[in-house]
């Protein structure tokens, strides 16, 4: 089964309905995708009260993928709220759990920075989260390119597939050590997720100020011939896995919710279960 989704549901003006406010958006957007990444909860450890309302305002088979709080992943800016490593990792597990309980909870993403490279320090640190996190599914996603160096790559797979962890392949610039390759290979049979991150080399490279990076960096709108590229990916990765979860990510410019519904609709995919609210606003445009 393929599933699609968006990174977040607070900007893409495309799927919200008329009229809808701030607080509707969630329901706007999972009336048409399935799967979404909460991306807040890299910036804070979400309040019990943000998670219990994301569960209420979801269909039943509604899936997150719920990326990692940034002080797990070495990604920290500024002062870490919490006094110590445990009270974090604790806070996290407080947070997520009731995701998971209400079996909504598709993976936990690690997403490490591009200067996390190939090591023996970094693997052991991987094995030090993953013990923190372990009742939870973990994908982890590499932005060093060492990680799929020839003489790299397949004991990453390895080490992926001999402790349970779920490869987040990646779309994305080729851009030197700081970004990964296409490597559409899965480490578990059951679940494997593919993050499109466009392919803005300059905008890789040149993320500009601090409070603007994102808008350059994932500033891209993939054309036909790319996501009939990707689709293959995904065709070889359904192969591998029973679950294959596409997260477009290159909404700079707000690209990413419509090349999500080209890639559904080169694929033939239609989901069941989705919110009531389902409006045909993409009819006509592809």
């Amino acid at each position: 089964m393929i599933y699609v989704g968006l990174t977040g549901w607070g900007d893409h003006p495309d799927v919200y309905s008329p009229g809808s406010k701030q607080k509707d958006k969630l329901v706007d957007y999972s009336a048409h995708f399935p799967i979404v990444e909460l991306d807040s909860s890299f910036y804070a450890v979400q309040p019990e009260r943000n998670i219990s309302k994301w569960i209420r305002e979801t269909p039943d088979n509604f899936q997150f993928v719920v990326k990692a709080y940034q002080g797990m992943t070495g990604h920290q800016r500024g002062e870490n709220p919490f006094e110590t490593r445990e009270e974090m990792f604790e806070a996290y597990r407080l947070s997520v759990r009731p995701l998971k309980e209400a079996g909504k909870l598709a993976m936990v993403l690690l997403q490490f920075p591009p200067w996390f490279d190939c090591q023996k320090d970094h693997v052991d640190e991987i094995r030090e989260i993953i013990a923190e996190l372990q009742e939870f599914d973990l994908a982890i996603e590499f932005r060093h390119q060492s990680w799929y160096a020839d003489s790299m790559k397949e004991k990453t797979l390895e080490f992926l597939r001999e402790h349970g962890l779920i490869h987040s392949v990646c779309d994305e610039p080729q851009a030197g050590d700081g970004s990964i390759p296409l490597v559409p290979e899965s480490s578990r049979k059951d679940k494997v997720l593919l993050r499109l991150h466009g392919r803005n080399v300059h905008g890789w490279l040149n993320p500009g100020n601090a409070e603007k990076w994102r808008e350059v960096r994932y500033l891209y709108d993939y054309n036909r011939e790319e996501l009939e590229e990707i689709s293959r990916a995904v065709k070889r990765l359904e192969r591998q896995a029973e679950q294959v979860y596409v997260i477009f990510n290159n909404n700079s410019g707000g690209h990413a919710a419509g090349d999500a519904k080209q890639f559904q609709e080169l694929n033939g995919l239609h989901f069941e279960g989705l919110s009531p609210k389902q409006l045909d606003l993409f009819e006509g445009g592809f």
